[in-house]
């Protein structure tokens, strides 16, 4: 069964993914279709063609290979080689089919004519007017946002029906309320025993604490939240301490004395330092919210997702110094599909997880790994769909400067040029995927 169970969490989480990259793709195809774009293929995978289904014009399939997908829109480059066509001839349909003359002075330059080549040799007599960079700039950033747009969209969707009805947790809330009151006191190095007879009470246990108690001031100092009340405890040593407590209808006074413990003082710092204890567990609880919630929270996932992705190479390095043992993976590392499919899969099939629970878990899943995947091709680097974006916005810039300058029009930006960059980051987009999948199969991480 849990092996199974393992499965289905593996195969719901994939699926999920590349259903995901459908829409991503499908939010390019239909602004582009909008806006007149003549658009021949929509794919999920790379690869060799599993299956396909022509409808109109445009071909619908799935590839060998789910690492992605793409949908082909003609024209994306403006092709700038009519002075190189050597030979036109028509096919069946009687399209012209123009061979044309690819320069060979130097490496960069072979690139970008090849590239221009391949686009000029796509495109028919009749598809002049559909051409993508013919677009005013505008529609251009449209149809390049559609994509991580619909990934976002998907990414807040699952958080607000998460935020709003399990919680958020990245934001607990810790209520001055007890949950639970520790029989003894134990060394923090000797933790997790049960009590034993040579240790002592908890103060809390001492003064008659009991769950449900909620705590309303500590000796006669109000407190707003529990960290104010547990920084009060610590800098009691093992003096007097007295809490009023609401106990139902009741309001009561106990008296007792704090303890000096061992204990750490934040997670960050792992250090132990000698403060006050009381020995109370408090009630804590995830915090909820709607729509306006969940913008504030994805905003702050905002600033820390381009933290992450400007320090993507480091970490993504310091994880292959991981798969070859010269240092421990870490917890907070990126993963590729393949772990994101490995958190499911045991999510799935954890005995300590109920239904809820495993639930919960995929879809918090399947919205972050949305909401990266969306923030990523914003990134203003071909081939990334933010590449495309920041070309159509630098043209519609030089456009506007051009009017108000009383210029001629510079016309369209030719991101053909940048195609040199374009390769590099794939082929460090490549490297680095590998990196990630290796490591989730090596040195994988696991849920805590």
């Amino acid at each position: 069964m849990t092996a199974l169970l393992y499965t289905l969490g593996v195969v719901a989480f994939v699926v999920a993914i590349l259903v995901s990259i459908g829409l991503h793709e499908f939010g390019h195809l239909v602004p582009a279709k909008k806006f007149g774009c003549k658009v021949p293929q929509w794919f999920i995978g790379f690869g060799p063609t599993v299956w396909s289904k022509q409808i109109g014009e445009t071909e619908y399939g799935i590839k060998a290979i789910p690492l992605g997908g793409y949908v082909k829109i003609v024209g994306m480059l403006p092709p700038g080689a009519e002075g190189l066509v050597e030979e036109t001839t028509y096919d069946e349909f009687g399209e012209a089919v123009h061979k044309v003359r690819r320069s060979n002075t130097g490496m960069f330059t072979q690139l970008i004519s090849d590239a221009r080549a391949a686009e000029w040799e796509y495109v028919k007599q009749h598809d002049t007017d559909r051409l993508f960079y013919r677009l005013p700039w505008w529609k251009k950033v449209i149809v390049m946002a559609g994509g991580p747009m619909v990934n976002i969209a998907i990414a807040f969707s699952l958080f607000v029906l998460l935020f709003a009805t399990y919680g958020n947790p990245r934001d607990e809330v810790v209520e001055p309320t007890v949950a639970g009151v520790p029989e003894c006191v134990i060394p923090v190095e000797e933790l997790p025993r049960d009590c034993t007879t040579e240790d002592p009470t908890t103060p809390a246990k001492e003064a008659g604490l009991q769950p449900g108690d909620e705590i309303l001031s500590f000796n006669g100092t109000p407190f707003s939240d529990w960290d104010s009340f547990q920084s009060q405890i610590r800098g009691n040593a093992d003096g007097d301490a007295v809490l009023e407590v609401r106990r139902g209808d009741e309001q009561l006074t106990l008296t007792t004395n704090t303890t000096v413990t061992l204990r750490q003082t934040s997670l960050e710092d792992e250090t132990l330092t000698e403060v006050g204890f009381l020995g109370v567990q408090p009630v804590t609880r995830l915090e909820t919210g709607g729509v306006l919630y969940t913008g504030v929270q994805m905003g702050t996932m905002t600033v820390e997702t381009a933290q992450a992705l400007a320090q993507l190479p480091v970490k993504v390095y310091e994880v292959g110094r991981a798969i070859v043992g010269l240092q421990e993976r870490d917890p907070e590392s990126p993963v590729s599909i393949v772990g994101g499919g490995r958190f499911a899969g045991e999510a799935a099939s954890s005995e300590a997880f109920p239904l809820t629970e495993k639930i919960v878990t995929l879809l918090f899943l399947i919205a972050s790994f949305n909401f990266f995947i969306g923030m990523f091709n914003f990134v203003p680097l071909l081939p990334l769909d933010g590449g495309h974006i920041a070309g159509a916005l630098y043209e519609g810039v030089k456009r506007g400067v051009a009017r108000l300058r009383g210029r001629p029009d510079p016309g369209h930006v030719d991101v053909a040029r940048l195609l040199p960059v374009a390769y590099v980051v794939g082929m460090a987009m490549l490297v680095m995927g590998v990196v990630l999948i290796v490591a989730d199969i090596v040195v994988p991480l696991r849920l805590s």
